[in-house]
């Protein structure tokens, strides 16, 4: 492959007008489905342009004029490399996350119909960008899934304050802090919720969203002793215990440390996540509450 560098002046703004005046001086594209660091890769499909199809490769590249005014940090693929007849470079530009041009001015600018690329591409055997887009949009169904099912687990009269939460509109934290206190007015009865809406993220996989931590947030504000007698003044449930753990081992809990845990209370939760807890939560239990204890885990 030929050396990458673009001699063209790229200080502008990135315009449509610009990028269709380069393609019009273009008699080839070639569109390797790598970052320009990777363009000699034996598996990295690429597609030839050339003749009337670059102006339709023209029309599907338009761009917003203007640009976003930010250079994404990644490289970039494909990798769209235009050259004149002869072989000499015009221009290269990359394709970020499926929606933005990098390389064609001073900034990244917005793709007008990143779909039409991406089904544009994959028509030619670059389906790399298709199989992006298709992964984005099962996990962001994944995630509107997990974010309705934190919903509905909050404790009662707390639904809608919850949805607007996870949402992360203004203010709507601060109104959660206030309608616990006034829908759930016993302290123990307050704490045993929160303990269960709490245990809802360590089952989940790939991380915990900032929203899901708001009842750890809100039971660290609550007494250590408080939080201690209303554990001790049931049996608690699976989720009560998942909240529990989860709450001992957060760093705001360790750092720096509150008292130690009653030791009925640490042998109920160390035996819970020994026998039911994920690989992650048995890792914090053994470095916490549970350090130097045999949990046969």
């Amino acid at each position: 492959m030929t050396d990458p560098t673009v001699p063209d002046d790229v200080d502008g703004a990135p315009t449509t007008a610009l990028l269709e005046s380069v393609l019009a001086q273009a008699a080839e594209v070639v569109i390797v489905e790598a970052s320009p660091d990777e363009l000699d890769r034996a598996d990295a499909a690429r597609t030839v342009v050339t003749g009337e199809d670059i102006a339709e490769l023209a029309r599907l590249l338009s761009v917003v004029d203007g640009g976003t005014g930010d250079r994404c940090r990644c490289p970039g693929w494909p990798t769209v490399l235009v050259s004149a007849a002869g072989g000499r470079r015009l221009a290269l530009w990359t394709l970020h996350h499926q929606a933005a041009l990098g390389g064609l001015g001073n900034c990244d600018a917005a793709l007008r119909d990143g779909s039409a690329l991406t089904r544009w591409l994959a028509g030619r055997g670059l389906t790399g960008s298709r199989d992006v887009q298709q992964s984005l949009a099962r996990a962001a169904v994944e995630r509107e899934d997990r974010r309705a099912r934190w919903v509905a687990a909050a404790p009662r009269g707390l639904t809608a304050v919850a949805a607007a939460t996870s949402r992360r509109e203004a203010g709507a934290e601060e109104r959660l802090v206030d309608l616990v206190a006034r829908r759930h007015p016993d302290a123990v009865e307050r704490v045993l919720a929160l303990l269960a809406w709490a245990g809802f993220p360590p089952r989940q996989p790939d991380g915990t969203p900032w929203h899901e931590l708001a009842p750890q947030r809100l039971l660290l504000a609550e007494p250590t002793e408080l939080i201690f007698e209303a554990l001790a003044s049931v049996s608690p449930t699976p989720a009560q215990l998942d909240g529990a753990a989860e709450l001992f081992t957060s760093l705001e809990w360790t750092r720096p440390p509150r008292a130690e845990l009653p030791e009925p209370l640490r042998t109920v939760l160390i035996d819970h996540v020994t026998a039911t807890g994920t690989d992650p939560m048995r890792f914090r239990m053994r470095h916490g509450y549970g350090a130097g204890r045999a949990t046969g885990a």
